[in-house]
């Protein structure tokens, strides 16, 4: 070989050498800017590419080889939109590759009293604010086709951890939630609503009921035990937790905390107050968790038409047959609240 020859082939290695450590400074070493060691991105559904520039700028040290890089893989021409991992030291070539990846969000939601609580909930974890969500679940198609109402479609969100991406529609949520309705309403549970002769909005109302008469997932199937009876017999359910929604609904305001129902508010006016209306409510009063709503369909059976708060038992209730020592058992709570001093 000459040396012309091997001079050449000398410069053309060295070239390559160059041009690799190049390519290899603007595709894999770090291009990022963050100290945590890791943040996800949100991309809005219809972002075009300059979108996507402006809202990784502030995590990427050097904007322009993340552009060349999402010019060589297409990525400007093909943005996603949805939430997306970004890890600390990626280099061009990872980020890209994550922005294609779209990660999913765990969302868990209970407890919540009405639809526009859960809505919030939501709202802050997917793209749909809560407005848009409390559209679809109150559109009068959707509601008509399901045989829902306004009140009642806070029965379809089952309380479970689901998983959705973060660019979810409103709609797309809204179905899923339907979708799940439907699933955990099997065979079994609805041959026992047919058995108790209620659907199963009703014994999800009634479930909201038992959900917040009693924390003690134990004692729920005694609790919802007396509710049937009482309904069984003609009774008014005589719920406090509904005359606390009552008042809640009235006032607008769902964040205020009372510990005791006074005698006059038993005769508010609200479709909701289980003391002056026979039957149930015209919706849930809250998300019932799966226990309680398991609870109505498999009460305790006995002859308790009562309960008040046990002030030896705390968290529990105490039971009667016979008004007389329901009245006793009141007069024992009653006393108690007065000696605590609670007002309200």
């Amino acid at each position: 070989m000459n040396k012309k020859l091997k001079t050449l082939l000398l410069v053309g290695a060295g070239l390559f050498l160059v041009a690799s450590i190049i390519v290899y400074v603007k595709f894999f070493t770090s291009n990022t800017k963050f100290s945590k060691t890791e943040l996800y991105v949100e991309i809005p559904t219809g972002s075009n590419y300059e979108d996507v520039q402006k809202i990784v700028s502030p995590f990427v040290e050097n904007l322009n080889g993340f552009d060349l890089m999402a010019s060589l893989r297409s990525y400007n021409k093909n943005v996603k939109p949805g939430r997306f991992l970004l890890k600390k030291g990626m280099g061009n070539f990872a980020l890209i590759a994550s922005l294609r990846r779209n990660v999913p969000v765990k969302i868990a939601f209970n407890n919540q009293e009405r639809l526009e609580n859960v809505a919030q909930r939501i709202g802050a974890e997917i793209e749909p604010d809560s407005l848009q969500l409390i559209t679809a679940f109150r559109d009068s198609v959707f509601l008509k086709k399901n045989g829902l109402t306004k009140e009642s479609v806070l029965s379809i969100f089952i309380p479970n951890s689901y998983e959705f991406y973060w660019n979810t529609s409103a709609e797309k949520f809204r179905d899923k939630m339907l979708e799940e309705y439907k699933k955990f309403w099997n065979k079994d549970r609805l041959a026992k609503a047919e058995k108790l002769g209620m659907t199963p909005e009703q014994v999800i109302t009634l479930a909201s009921i038992v959900h917040k008469e009693t924390v003690k997932s134990d004692e729920r199937p005694r609790v919802a035990g007396a509710y049937l009876n009482r309904l069984k017999q003609g009774m008014p359910l005589q719920g406090d937790p509904t005359v606390i929604y009552a008042l809640k609904l009235r006032d607008n305001d769902f964040n205020q905390v009372i510990k005791r129902v006074l005698y006059g508010d038993l005769t508010i006016n609200s479709p909701y107050n289980t003391y002056v209306n026979l039957g149930l409510p015209p919706g849930p009063i809250a998300q019932p968790d799966i226990s309680a709503i398991d609870a109505v369909l498999n009460p305790e059976r006995h002859d308790y038409l009562y309960f008040c708060a046990s002030v030896d038992r705390f968290g529990y209730h105490e039971f009667a047959a016979t008004y007389a020592q329901h009245q006793v058992n009141a007069k024992k709570y009653a006393d108690w609240l007065n000696g605590t001093g609670t007002k309200r």
